[in-house]
């Protein structure tokens, strides 16, 4: 039976310590030190090693600049390979649309960064941080809202915690417990495909340029690794996924080869593959009371254009500018303030993304030439070019957090 403990106040309660709940966690400490935060994880890290094929996310130029202003980038950059420019083309035809750092005034647009690194770096502000309270594992097990407070029960070790907070975040995931307890709906699309992930050696240097190629299936990207690999995510119908994975190495490579083409020359030494089915769940609400849902709670993506997690990171950002020096930090009008400031850039990146998964994957005819005509005249309308280009680097959307002059 488990031993119930007496009740605890925190400032913030944050339910999911992945990457968006442990950065929102930082944010929040780094803001505002004499906050108290209590962050929740049910699940344990998992003992990684640095491995040349371990899985990447490519971060934005905004979230690079999230991070800085976490005190976590310089442990992040280290193992970062910067992304100068990225070519996006279609398979079988010429040309393609570029955008470069310059484009942005900045060094690089993004950078490639294993998943691990920004794990640990994050983990370690959150275990040097005196004002975060870090239950891992530990488990949501009921909460409640009465009298502007949500009150919380958490059980660890057999042990029944009690926690009450003014405010309360879900960073729980796509299968988010505190939104489905809110009995929040979520619009829920299966694309029917799978995203292939692996690490490939290429002949010819990446050079710091990202490919993106769209192929009748579905995109495959080319992302630069520190390591001078690249990181390859290769998005096909579910069921193809399944074939591809049973491959041996060398007609996985072929295949692969095939999809994305020779602008890189032969691919080689082929790292461990997986691969995750994809869909876009949108929510339809991102608060109840004084509860927020934010990162993959609120709205989980198709990887295309690679916006999932540098959204995320900027309902961290958004929320820690509103609520960090507020002495109710659940109060109805700065909630309010954060819905409305959220709604249009997570309405815009989730459309857009959606858009450019339907458009190419469309076989009717006539819409190929067309999508090929707008790939190529985006160098031609250098003011969507460069509207596009905000909206991709997380510029469109930035605030305090995210701004920085060039250079």
């Amino acid at each position: 039976m488990a031993e119930a403990i007496g009740r605890n106040q925190a400032d913030v309660i944050i339910v999911g310590g992945g990457l968006v709940g442990a950065s929102l966690a930082v944010a929040l400490s780094v803001h505002q030190p004499s906050r108290r935060v209590l962050l929740i994880e049910s699940a344990l890290p998992p003992a990684l090693e640095p491995a040349w094929d371990e899985r990447t996310i490519a971060l934005n130029l905004s979230s690079e600049r999230i991070f800085r202003r976490l005190g976590v980038w310089e442990a992040i950059a280290a193992h970062a390979a910067p992304i100068v420019s990225t070519h996006i083309g279609e398979q079988g035809r010429f040309g393609a649309a570029r955008f470069h750092a310059k484009d942005a005034q900045a060094e690089a647009l993004g950078h490639n960064v294993p998943i691990r690194v920004i794990g640990e770096s994050l983990m370690a502000a959150v275990n040097r941080s005196d004002a975060i309270e870090f239950r891992c594992p530990a488990r949501l097990q009921s909460f409640h809202q009465i009298d502007e407070q949500v009150c919380a029960e958490l059980i660890q070790d057999d042990r029944v915690e009690s926690w009450s907070a003014p405010l309360m975040v879900a960073a729980d995931g796509a299968q988010s417990v505190v939104r489905q307890a809110l009995q929040i709906e979520a619009q829920s699309h299966d694309y029917g495909q799978s995203a292939v992930i692996s690490t490939v050696r290429t002949q010819r240097a990446h050079r710091g340029v990202a490919y993106e190629r769209f192929t009748s299936e579905g995109p495959v990207a080319m992302l630069p690794r520190k390591s001078g690999h690249c990181a390859a995510v290769w998005t096909v119908p579910t069921e193809r996924a399944k074939q591809l994975l049973d491959l041996p190495d060398t007609a996985f490579l072929n295949q692969l080869q095939q999809a994305f083409g020779s602008r890189l020359g032969p691919l080689s030494e082929l790292g461990r593959r997986s691969a995750y089915p994809l869909h876009q769940i949108v929510s339809s609400a991102l608060r109840k009371g004084r509860v927020l849902l934010a990162g993959n709670a609120a709205q989980t993506l198709h990887p295309v254009a690679a916006q999932g997690f540098n959204l995320g990171l900027r309902d961290v950002a958004s929320l820690t500018e509103i609520v960090a020096d507020a002495q109710d930090p659940g109060a109805d009008e700065l909630l309010a303030s954060y819905v409305t400031r959220r709604q249009s850039d997570r309405m815009q990146v989730a459309d857009f993304t959606d858009h450019l998964v339907r458009l190419f994957s469309n076989q009717v005819p006539g819409l190929s030439q067309l999508r090929h005509l707008g790939i190529l005249g985006l160098d031609l309308m250098p003011g969507l070019k460069h509207q596009i280009l905000r909206q991709n680097l997380g510029l469109s959307a930035a605030g305090f957090w995210q701004h920085q002059e060039p250079g």
